[in-house]
This record gives C-alpha cells, structure tokens and sequence, in this order.
C-alpha cells in the first residue's frame, strides 16, 4: 500500500521538527533513506508535501492536510495495537506516558519501580512536557496517557491520583524559616513570591493564592523549573512556592531545608491519570492509576516521618 504507514510517520517526524535531518535523527533513520520516502510518497500522491529551502522544510497546504489525515490514520492503527494488548489477561506491552516536569521526576522514579514488580512485561516509555503539547500528543496518538492536571484536559477521560499540598521555602534566616507548622495567609502578606514562568499550570495558582494573600510575584526572576525556583529562594530572593512532591522530596535530600506546608485549603493542585475517552485500554488504565495513588500516597505520607524541626 502507498503511501506506507512509514512514510506517513516520516512526513509527520517532517512536519514537527520543520528539519529533514532532525526528523531522520529521530526515527533514527538515515536522511537520505527518510528523504528518499518521502519523495516516493509524494510520487506516489503525485503532489507536493514539503517544500525543501535552507531555512528547513515547510508543508505545503496539501501537506498540512495530508499530516492532519495521516496522524488520524496512525492513531486508529494504535487502537487496534491497544484492542490486541487489551485481549491479554496480565497488563503488558509499552504504555507511552506523558507527564508534566513538576510531577514526573518526583513520582515515577518509584512508580515505575513498583509497576515494573507487579507487571513484569509492562514498558512504559515516558516524555516530559508542557500540558498543552501533552494534550496535541495524547489526541494525535503520540501519547497513551497522562499525568497531569484535568483542567487542561477537558475532552478526556481522567482518574483522580491525588491532591499535593502546596510548601512554602525560603532562606534560613528569613523569618518564615524560623518557625514551625503551617504558614498562614496573612503570614505570607508582602512577600515577594517566586514561581514557574507563565504558561505553567502550578504558576496560576500561585499567583491566585499570592492575591488572596496580598503577597506580589516577583517581576524580576521567573522559573523554568522547581530546582532553580528553590535555589533562587535559598539564596534570598524571595518565597518559593512549590508542590508537596517536590518538596518533600527535597526536604528528604537535604534535612536542613525547611519547608512548610500552606495552611489554606484551595493551596494545592489536583493531580490526574489523564487518557482519550474512546481509548479500548481504559480499563488498563485505571489499573496503572491504582498503582500510581498507592506510590504518591506513600510518598506523601512521609510528611510525617520528617524531621518536625523542618517539615510539619
């Protein structure tokens, strides 16, 4: 059949990387072996698809619309991969899973531990994004499934996982520092609150609860990750804000950090196992997601096994 499933994956790799070599580095292929696809392709289609120029590589319409028809046409062929692991009893098989980078590498170092013991032919292959290149990939079949926060994801189906409180962490000898227990609003009042750049779920609700608490956002540093947001707190520059995952996971690391829970309800983040309505491994899915609530209930349980001094 022509065009193939591969050229089809070829011109796609194409469309989002706008580089043919870029594209051939990651199917890993060689370019002139992907280039010579492509021109079958086209041959075959009898139109163009991509203009090529020194800029890089651009779609044409047609092209545009052929990309949109073909990642329909790969997805129903990920379908009917998923209706046949579907058939088998025990959960097995690669799983691609997307996750936001403030929750991935703080829960999944343990989950995929513990779900590698219970499902010993499960593969789960994992990408790092934004929520809403996550949403382009878990519609177009990129992604099996996701963990991040509903709200982004309004047309899918989800399973609650849990709740992260949100820590406040400042320097040592600022005064938030030298006590103990939750922080209270009006504690944090006037403050100069640190937090991720804007198009960051976590940055919305911390400017909502730096508004409720007549605290102000830093205009002069933004974050591009929980890490340089602490460390620039550290360092005096202000208030960081940041999830119980995270936290309690660096308080683990280093027992001289203090971090303090929020004492206001609305201060955490709603966090889910996130798939497309129509996918045939739902069930499947919510047994991942079982797996996953155990572990960050785990995690976070040992809030209470820390030091009291640093953590309470």
């Amino acid at each position: 059949m022509r065009p193939t499933l591969r050229q089809l994956q070829y011109i796609i790799a194409v469309s989002e990387t706008g580089r043919f070599h870029e594209a051939a580095r990651m199917m890993n292929v060689s370019q002139p072996s992907l280039s010579a696809q492509i021109a079958e392709a086209e041959l075959h289609l009898g139109v163009q698809l991509i203009e090529r120029n020194r800029s890089g590589a651009i779609l044409t319409p047609v092209g545009e619309e052929v990309v949109r028809r073909a990642r329909i046409v790969l997805l129903g062929v990920e379908d009917i991969k998923t209706v046949a692991r579907g058939s088998i009893k025990k959960l097995s098989g690669r799983f691609r899973l997307g996750t936001l980078p403030t929750i991935g590498p703080y829960l999944l170092p343990s989950a995929a531990k513990e779900l590698h013991r219970r499902f010993p032919n499960l593969l789960l292959s994992v990408r790092e994004e934004g929520s809403v290149s996550l949403d382009e990939k878990l519609k177009d079949g990129r992604l099996d499934m996701l963990i991040s926060t509903a709200n982004d994801h309004v047309n899918s189906a989800s399973m609650h996982l849990f709740d992260e409180k949100l820590f406040v962490c400042a320097a040592n000898e600022h005064v938030l520092s030298s006590q103990t227990g939750p922080v209270g609003l009006d504690e944090l009042r006037g403050h100069e609150i640190l937090s991720l750049g804007n198009g960051y779920r976590l940055s919305g609700i911390v400017q909502d609860l730096a508004r409720i608490a007549e605290a102000h956002i830093s205009t002069e540093y933004e974050g591009t990750s929980l890490d340089a947001v602490r460390q620039m707190a550290v360092m005096g520059a202000g208030v960081a804000v940041l999830p119980s995952l995270y936290a309690l996971v660096e308080a683990r690391r280093d027992p001289s950090q203090v971090v303090r829970p929020i004492g206001y309800n609305d201060a955490k983040r709603e966090v889910s196992l996130i798939w497309r309505r129509d996918s045939p491994l739902a069930t499947n899915m919510e047994t991942i997601g079982g797996v996953l609530q155990e572990v960050a209930s785990k995690i976070l349980s040992g809030e209470d096994g820390l030091s009291q001094k640093r953590v309470s």
